[in-house]
């Protein structure tokens, strides 16, 4: 049996026996209390579902995660911390809004939906539909994002100094300085090729006549969305549940906010196609809308004046001397690069040195071609890896170029800061949980190993 699906059927039995508990108003020996923090009691079972619906979202993730019991006390010890985190919000009065719930959670979702293919391939990791996903794990996630919330409002606080890191880099053993590999930084100027406009007519007319069907001829709005619609809400008869109107696209929020409740739209075009919108409520600035989404077919679109565009502001830096990051700032269609002159970060670091051997492929092929500082690339094609654009084209420019080498603080100070100031960062933290355990009340009611690496060695839980 595929170890998702094993993952599903115990959880769903853990759910079954959690209820059959609870109707019978009795404890079962297999189950008990393992801690508690203040007025909070976290139970085995809870622990035990923690790490299935950590282990089948690494599943959704991609990754295959065994179960050891080193997890399972890393488990419990990570949600004593997260209610003491939530002991110390109430202290401090940190909440979370409804509206930056529900969007954190509707971006966590539409991650998983892109990772798992579908809405329907996601349901099926999690034996759920999206509204019971949603529902069940609303108020965890919300808990979850006060914890972090106060975490990260103490990690503001912590910053180093030069001597701090130039202390932390001198205090590694010489045998121990690491290589550096090669790294480059890079700009770009991107251009997302327009529809032509037979493929943005075939998309307006297939969208009006589908608002036709419902205003002239009674169609079910819903059953039309289910049918016909686009985009991920398609199933659930396009809802678009209540969210800001400064959440939504400009014109969409504007052709909702003009209808009364009840009203449909004529068909609004946005960046992600055309749309045919339905007000259900509105609450101040808030809106409940179902819609139907019609995309434009990416592949009728206009690659050539994309190319001829990328070339003209080539040429312009090449030959007219214009300056690169004026371009991108003024020409550029990519919305993560642009403002900052088209410079590329790496996502999970914000850096701009990259390792050249990490880049992804598309980018790889383009940096191998750029043998000198300030070279800029021929127009490439690639894929931004974004829900609204699957094709368009860039060029490149290789800004900087550092060989292998031992670090150093000359050429790697900012790499070396990080890395001094995350030590830093771990201890203080650390310290400050421990702190902070001390204001609450915390009482584990089972034998805890003094480091999990040799739990072998206590008397484990009964798993």
């Amino acid at each position: 049996m595929n170890i998702l699906y094993r993952v599903i059927f115990i959880t769903l039995l853990c759910i079954l026996f959690t209820d059959a508990i609870t109707a019978q108003g009795q404890q079962q020996t297999t189950d008990k209390i393992v801690a508690i923090v203040n007025d909070r009691i976290i139970l085995k079972s809870d622990v035990d579902e923690e790490i299935l619906n950590y282990m089948r979202q690494s599943e959704v993730d991609g990754q295959e995660i065994d179960f050891t019991t080193e997890i399972w006390y890393s488990a419990l010890q990570s949600m004593v911390d997260s209610y003491v985190l939530l002991e110390k919000a109430k202290l401090d009065s940190v909440e979370v809004s409804d509206d930056v719930v529900t969007r954190n959670m509707d971006q966590r979702i539409n991650q998983l939906i892109r990772q798992a293919g579908s809405e329907g391939a996601l349901e099926e990791a999690f034996g759920q539909s999206l509204v019971q996903i949603r529902a069940e794990f609303r108020e965890q996630f919300r808990e979850q994002m006060i914890a972090q919330t106060v975490q990260q409002n103490k990690m503001s606080t912590i910053s180093i100094t030069r001597p701090e890191v130039e202390e932390f880099f001198n205090q590694i053993p010489e045998e121990s300085i690491p290589t550096i590999p090669e790294q480059i930084s890079l700009s770009q100027i991107v251009i997302i090729p327009k529809p032509l406009e037979d493929a943005k007519n075939e998309a307006f007319e297939r969208a009006q006549a589908l608002r036709d069907s419902v205003t002239t001829h009674g169609k079910d709005f819903e059953e039309m969305a289910r049918l016909y619609s686009e985009d991920v809400s398609a199933p659930n008869g396009g809802l678009i549940p209540l969210m800001s109107l400064d959440e939504l696209v400009s014109s969409y929020s504007a052709a909702a906010a003009a209808l009364q409740p009840g009203g449909i739209s004529q068909v609004v075009e946005t960046r992600f196609g055309f749309h045919v919108i339905r007000l259900n409520n509105r609450s101040g600035d808030n809106i409940e809308t179902n819609h139907i989404l019609i995309k434009i077919d990416e592949e009728l679109v206009d690659e050539e004046s994309a190319i001829e565009k990328l070339n003209a502001i080539r040429d312009s830096v090449l030959v007219h001397d214009k300056n690169f990051a004026d371009m991108a700032r003024t020409y550029s269609e990519d919305e993560d690069s642009n403002v900052f002159g088209g410079r590329i970060v790496n996502p999970q670091t914000g850096q701009r040195l990259l390792q050249i051997e990490q880049l992804e492929p598309a980018l790889y092929r383009i940096a191998l071609l750029l043998d000198e500082e300030g070279q800029i690339s021929e127009p490439r094609p690639y894929n931004p890896q974004t829900p609204t654009v699957s094709r368009a084209f860039r060029i490149v420019r290789l800004d900087t170029h550092i060989p292998e080498h031992r670090a150093n603080l000359r050429q790697d100070y900012d790499q070396i800061r990080e890395f001094a100031l995350q030590q830093k960062t771990t201890r203080i933290m650390g310290q400050w949980i421990d702190d902070l355990r001390n204001e609450v009340y915390v009482e584990f009611k089972i034998p805890l190993p003094d480091d999990v690496v040799g739990i072998d060695e206590q008397e484990p839980v009964t798993l």
